[in-house]
């Protein structure tokens, strides 16, 4: 069974990014915003060993090519664009990487055809796709104790409510909080 899943961190004011998409508020990151390979990973390991299949926008993939290192070692990565071309994949990058012009109803029936078993959806953009086309499974979202007071939202306009079943909470050492949740069918 195919199940779409959201492991994201926003500040306490429900930003994602900076308005120029910089992360580098994000607990042990570097200054241009690229997270830091040591520390606490907050439940990521743990999350992706159930991940075959990473979904995300061309904005977030923009953001995220440079991570050294490549956080999605051995995961399928398909990015949502229908701009983004292969040359604007790193080579490195390339035999994982498969550029998809959605919609995304048409990639998660594809998935499900594939017999994809979790996937990984992520970037705001992306989260809110899958939701107005109520394909989310679970959410996990880690507030960061900080305010940005101006950002990139992670929840914008779905065109109606989505009611969560809230799975738990996880309080970290370093200030950070963990909210799982199942998004409900009605």
């Amino acid at each position: 069974m195919t199940t779409f899943r959201v492991f994201i961190a926003t500040s306490l004011d429900g930003f994602i990014a900076r308005p120029d998409g910089r992360l580098d508020w994000l607990p042990g990151a570097t200054p241009d915003g690229v997270p830091a390979p040591a520390g606490e990973d907050h439940g990521f390991l743990a999350f992706m060993a159930g991940v075959e299949v990473v979904v995300m926008g061309r904005v977030t993939f923009e953001t995220v090519r440079a991570f050294r290192p490549w956080p999605y070692a051995g995961k399928r990565l398909v990015v949502l664009s229908g701009t983004l071309t292969a040359a604007d994949v790193p080579e490195e990058l390339r035999e994982g990487v498969v550029v998809h012009a959605g919609p995304v109803e048409r990639l998660a029936a594809e998935l499900r055809e594939q017999g994809v078993g979790g996937v990984y959806v992520d970037g705001g953009q992306t989260v809110r796709t899958f939701l107005r086309a109520g394909l989310l499974d679970e959410l996990t979202v880690t507030r960061v104790p900080v305010l940005l007071g101006e950002g990139l939202p992670l929840f914008g306009p779905l065109g109606r409510d989505v009611w969560l079943e809230h799975l738990g909470s996880r309080a970290f050492g370093s200030g950070l909080v963990q909210d799982s949740y199942r998004v409900r069918r009605e």
